[in-house]
């Protein structure tokens, strides 16, 4: 089977050109407003799917294909995110957003490597951290457009208010009521490799069931949340607590064939739990002052499937 060049099919059809130089910025946007990168591939394949629904003539006469593709798929994500809530509320146990690998493997500064860090790739920033994404789940779906197009990609009112059917003031006013709830989601304190220390630190007390090494890592009001999804086990509640987070990831140490691997997660330091190549838990950690504050555990399969060598 021969396939043509990207060259060759611009020629074709102008517009593919336009679309394709879009599409990475779509799944950008997308990924941030519903924190699910399998629903955000869907949103960019409808969105595309609604262009190509136009004749020549129509497409010619949209000035900028790019503000015009990003309008549409902020009305599908509005629409998916209030369609999700509902489905959340019949979710088993706890929703956490999809985590997104990254292919540049951090590594501690103990060993004297320079790492790089993954803040510094276009599509792993603050705004894509798992503390970010989970307050932006708290947001309601006006506010997470208003403020995700608003403060992160840098959108007008003007523009958010078409897509989110209100006015620039209206629209104005929610970006400010996120705003005011984000700021608990902050960038974490310290630099990638200090992160990255405590983490693997964290990963050698787990390996070795260590649980006062383990407590030592641990901020005392320390929360783990575990999203299994109903498919495989994973606590319903969120486990507070230094003693007892440390209490349950030694019960959950020993499996055999299980290796744990130091890796970013939505770029920032975290690990990935595998037993022959099939990614059975991705951890993301909110570190702060050298301790670690937050814990979450993503265990339900199909969020993991990017992760599976």
């Amino acid at each position: 089977m021969s396939t043509r060049s990207p060259q060759r099919d611009e020629r074709l059809d102008p517009s593919l050109g336009a679309v394709m130089r879009e599409r990475r910025a779509l799944i950008n946007l997308a990924y941030r407003l519903l924190g699910s990168l399998a629903d955000a591939e869907d949103v960019v394949q409808e969105t595309c799917a609604r262009w190509y629904a136009m004749t020549p003539v129509q497409q010619e006469a949209i000035e900028s294909p790019g503000a015009w593709l990003a309008k549409v798929a902020g009305r599908i994500c509005l629409d998916l995110l209030g369609s999700a809530r509902a489905r959340r509320e019949m979710y088993v146990g706890q929703w956490l957003p999809e985590p997104v690998p990254d292919r540049t493997r951090w590594v501690s500064s103990r060993t004297g490597s320079t790492a790089v860090d993954p803040a510094d790739r276009v599509t792993l920033d603050e705004s894509v951290t798992m503390a970010f994404l989970v307050v932006l789940e708290s947001l309601t779906p006006a506010e997470r457009v208003a403020f995700v197009l608003h403060d992160v990609f840098r959108y007008p009112f003007n523009d958010i208010a078409d897509i989110v059917g209100r006015t620039p003031a209206a629209c104005r006013q929610l970006a400010s009521c996120a705003r005011r709830r984000i700021r608990d989601a902050q960038t974490p304190s310290g630099s990638c490799a200090q992160r990255a220390e405590v983490v693997s630190d964290f990963r050698q007390a787990w390996e070795a069931q260590d649980i006062k090494a383990l407590i030592g890592l641990l901020d005392p009001d320390v929360l783990a949340v575990a999203d299994g999804g109903g498919i495989v086990n994973a606590t319903l509640d969120p486990v507070h607590g230094s003693e007892q987070v440390a209490r349950t990831f030694v019960g959950l140490a020993g499996l055999p064939g299980v290796s744990i691997l130091e890796c970013a997660v939505n770029g920032q330091p975290g690990l990935v739990v595998q037993r022959d190549g099939i990614a059975l838990s991705v951890l993301a950690f909110a570190v702060t002052d050298g301790r670690i504050r937050r814990i979450w555990a993503v265990r339900n399969p199909h969020k993991l499937r990017p992760w599976s060598v």
